[in-house]
């Protein structure tokens, strides 16, 4: 999840390398540093925290080529002795991913008598480059021999002291996108952290290496051999990725959700129906044989992988399975014959869907299909089929606008599905003008966020939560939860509403709020029965209904009433409220909302 930069050009690079750590922050914030190569020498600078803290140390240089790093801990404490970069004699290294292979390596290099100094698998790489510079006698033959001896994931970049003018990178496993300016390239982890600098770029490939100067670009395949990749003109602005008017970038997002979700239906739905091809070429034809359907997803998208199941059964009539994606991998899979099979990532980089994708067994798979926010990623390179989000790029860690987005184009999908497979009670137009509602509604959700705030001062105080839900409302309640846990440390947990009696009701009394999402749907007299079990035993209640829950105010229930929503639209109307509350929690609690403690957006190791 490390945030990765590098740059070589005719220019002082430092201040285009501390911008580009910015930029990538929502990566990892645990430590930072950069290494510079001037005058034939790496100057190196490493700080614990923050990139500020970093930023704070550094005098000015005039170095034209560096490479530097944001971390998120995995082998070894956040610290200054385990922050890259790494350095071994005339090489120094930074890294994303994981080495699996760094424990009988680092033993190798001891006996070889090498110190080490950290706790990271990172610093073996170093160590091994110094190493095999022994006998391999060119920086280009020294990379190609230290990456033979590499498994795991990693995205790598490299300086050497005794090849000024040039930079290696290379990629397995982990994202690695180089930027092409002018006399000058540029490297980053993504494309984010390098539109202050260049709108033109080329995202390698799996296995992928590249030699880099200021002015020249190879590419090498997992075979060593030369490839061309292609250039691919930015459709992010770096204005994108900046807070703009608002306090916070999650703020930022949340109120962009109308836009959003727009510009996802955009280009896909006509007056009345659905536009053919949006799949691709041969995706109507697929999903209209698809017998089943599987999704694995992580985190937060596996929420919207469970809201997707309820659509898919009910509008398809075709079973749908959802299941994490790390758990995905390591068991044995039943797949039914003809199963869509479906990856959900907002990066297309994480590890665990990656993982689980490549290791399918393809015998029962009629296609497989890509939901994700970024065109470029590797889940959308490698999957047979893609539906974009189009959320634009989302830098709050907690995900929100590419939470909805999500679940605009699985509610598209699912409809989509009914159309190609000609369910008899499915009307097409029907639903088009119904999906056509979505961004006004959002709108109007926004609109009474002084109430949600209002509804935030219960919880300053709270140490733990309850959510309730049914039916779709049940992934809803589960995201909810798990907003309130990213951003204000309060322990939140979601239950099916009907389930409350089956033991959550133990933790119930007067200082466990308990919310629920309550849709004006077929089950909410069922729903009205689960409040009255939490108000019989003095639980304060936190109702969002889409009417009026009770007849009046009172000590046991708080109800935040939202605009009147069809049952369909329902999980991403209702979201948005959820998402309105752990903000304003989080924000009257002083934590760090756009960086929550221990977390990382792209989590690109297992």
């Amino acid at each position: 999840m490390c945030g990765i930069v590098a740059a070589i050009a005719e220019r002082p690079v430092q201040s285009i390398l501390i911008e580009g750590l910015k930029r990538l922050e929502y990566r990892g914030y645990d430590s930072a540093g950069v290494a510079t190569l001037a005058n034939g020498r790496i100057e190196r600078t490493r700080a614990e925290g923050k990139v500020a803290e970093l930023e704070a140390l550094l005098v000015d240089s005039r170095a034209n080529q560096g490479i530097a790093h944001t971390r998120w801990a995995t082998h070894g404490v956040p610290s200054v002795r385990n922050a890259h970069p790494h350095q071994s004699g005339r090489f120094a290294v930074v890294h994303n991913g994981i080495i699996e292979n760094f424990e009988g390596l680092k033993r190798e290099l001891a006996n070889a008598g090498y110190t080490f100094d950290s706790d990271t698998d990172t610093e073996t790489v170093a160590h091994l480059l110094h190493h095999l510079s022994q006998t391999h006698h060119t920086f280009d033959d020294i990379v190609a021999a230290t990456i033979e001896r590499l498994d795991g994931a990693f995205a790598l970049a490299i300086l050497d002291e005794q090849t000024p003018g040039v930079l290696w990178v290379a990629r397995q496993g982990s994202p690695l996108v180089i930027g092409v300016g002018h006399g000058e390239h540029f490297v980053g982890s993504d494309q984010l952290a390098l539109l202050h600098v260049t709108d033109r770029f080329i995202f390698l490939d799996e296995a992928d290496s590249a030699r880099l100067t200021s002015h020249t670009l190879e590419i090498f395949d997992g075979n060593h051999q030369p490839v061309s990749r292609p250039i691919v003109q930015a459709t992010a602005s770096s204005e994108q990725a900046s807070k703009g008017q608002y306090r916070h970038f999650m703020a930022k997002e949340i109120h962009e959700q109308p836009h959003a979700v727009s510009a996802t239906l955009q280009g896909r739905l006509g007056k009345d129906r659905i536009l053919t091809g949006i799949l691709g070429p041969n995706g109507d034809q697929l999903i209209a044989k698809a017998e089943a359907v599987q999704i694995v997803a992580c985190g937060t998208s596996y929420h919207a992988g469970l809201v997707a199941k309820y659509w898919i059964e009910s509008l398809v009539g075709v079973s749908c399975q959802v299941e994490i994606a790390s758990e995905y991998r390591y068991r044995k899979v039943v797949t039914l014959p003809n199963t869509l099979w479906i990856a959900i990532s907002q990066s297309g980089e994480t590890a665990d869907v990656l993982s689980a994708l490549r290791h399918i067994d393809r015998t029962h798979v009629l296609a497989t299909l890509a939901i994700c926010n970024v065109a470029t990623s590797s889940l959308v390179r490698e999957t047979d089929l893609a539906l974009l989000t189009e959320a634009g790029p989302e830098i709050g860690v907690a995900s929100t606008k590419a939470f909805t987005t999500q679940l605009t184009v699985l509610l598209l999908l699912s409809a989509l599905m009914a159309k190609n497979q000609q369910v008899p009670d499915f009307t097409e137009a029907t639903f088009v003008k119904t999906l056509q509602q979505l961004p006004s509604l959002l709108e109007e959700v926004l609109a009474i966020e002084p109430q949600i705030k209002r509804i935030s001062e219960e919880f300053i105080d709270k140490q733990h939560t309850l959510f309730l839900g049914r039916s779709t409302m049940n992934p809803i309640a589960m995201e909810g939860a798990l907003k309130l846990k990213e951003l204000s440390y309060i322990h939140a947990e979601a239950y099916p509403a009907g389930e409350l009696k089956h033991g959550p009701l133990a933790l119930v009394d007067e200082t466990m709020p308990v919310v629920a999402v309550a849709p004006n749907d077929e089950l909410v007299e069922k729903l009205r029965t689960n409040l009255s079990e939490v108000k019989a035993r003095g639980g304060q209640l936190i109702v969002f209904a889409d009417f009026a829950i009770a007849n009046e105010a009172s000590d046991e229930i708080t109800q935040c009433v939202i605009p009147p929503t069809d049952p369909l639209l329902a999980p991403i109307v209702f979201t948005l409220p959820l998402q309105l509350l752990a903000y304003h929690v989080a924000v009257l609690r002083g934590t760090d909302i756009d960086q929550p403690r221990n977390l990382a957006k792209s989590v690109t190791v297992e």
